[in-house]
């Protein structure tokens, strides 16, 4: 039997060959060994198969699945993981060599901590992408921020595997946006250590992400901002401002929506908030 490792990485990967063996290669050469890699094969069928079959490595476990989404996906190398600390990275991302010695690290050095995450170097098109001030990381109780964007990369970010028994996993019904809606429900609960230096790269700005393939990704972050205002989790201080962000994102949707001739979509964004507002009373 193999020994339990530190660190569970789990690389979620579809039709993604081209950009997955420096993906996997940044994982292997990492300076802290402590880890197993899980590659969920999201039914992919652009070689990916024999690319990680070439990976011999006792470390590094590959399940191949039908095209079920990269929330099941992520899902499915949670269930299947052994390590205390699940770290995710998406197989279009890669880190630095340094990235899970430098985790751990910051672990040791706050134990009562569960979610770490550390700032990332974007790319769009092959051309470095300068970040805005909205997308500083942050550290501490970081749910009021998360409410107005998705703050936490999720190939930066490292969780403690007891989180996911105490909110659950990625929510399967999102086409997109899944990340978003696990960090509202993970920072309505747990504080974020903040590593301050840039330990992932991401690739961006291609065509075949979902951000470029799905319409309307606020239609997925205003079911998200529903199900934190129906969960009974929330003080009176965060309900009222995730309701004023749920408020914000609908009639930014609904104007949209009404751009676009979808008069119903429209509609039914604009009376949504009003509906929440007198079911809570």
């Amino acid at each position: 039997m193999k020994p339990q490792p530190f660190f569970s990485v789990i690389i979620p990967s579809y039709n993604r060959k081209p950009f997955l063996k420096k993906c996997i290669d940044s994982v292997m050469t990492q300076s802290y060994a402590d880890f197993e890699i899980i590659i969920i094969d999201d039914g992919s069928t652009d070689g990916t198969n024999n690319l990680v079959a070439s990976y011999a490595d006792d470390q590094l476990t590959h399940i191949r699945q039908d095209n079920h989404g990269v929330s099941h996906a992520r899902n499915r190398g949670i269930e299947k993981s052994t390590g205390d600390f699940i770290a995710f990275l998406d197989s279009d991302d890669c880190w630095t060599i340094d990235k899970l010695q430098k985790t751990a690290d910051y672990i040791y050095n706050f134990p009562q901590i569960k979610i770490f995450h550390s700032e990332e170097i974007w790319y769009r098109n092959g051309k470095l992408l300068p970040q805005k001030t909205k997308h500083k990381k942050p550290t501490g109780s970081v749910y009021e921020m998360a409410l107005h964007i998705c703050c936490i990369g999720m190939s930066t970010a490292v969780v403690h595997k007891e989180i996911f028994s105490n909110i659950g996993t990625f929510d399967e019904t999102f086409e997109a946006c899944e990340d978003y809606d696990f960090w509202l429900r993970a920072t309505d609960k747990y504080k974020v250590k903040l590593i301050p230096e840039a330990l992932t790269l991401k690739d961006g700005g291609r065509p075949d992400q979902l951000s470029s393939r799905v319409w309307g990704l606020d239609r997925f972050r205003i079911k998200a901002l529903q199900k934190m205002l129906t969960s009974d989790t929330l003080t009176p201080e965060r309900y009222k401002a995730t309701y004023e962000e749920l408020k914000k994102k609908c009639l930014i949707f609904a104007k949209g929506a009404e751009k676009h001739g979808k008069s119903e979509e429209a509609a039914y964004y604009r009376t949504l908030c009003e509906d929440l507002r007198n079911m809570r009373g």
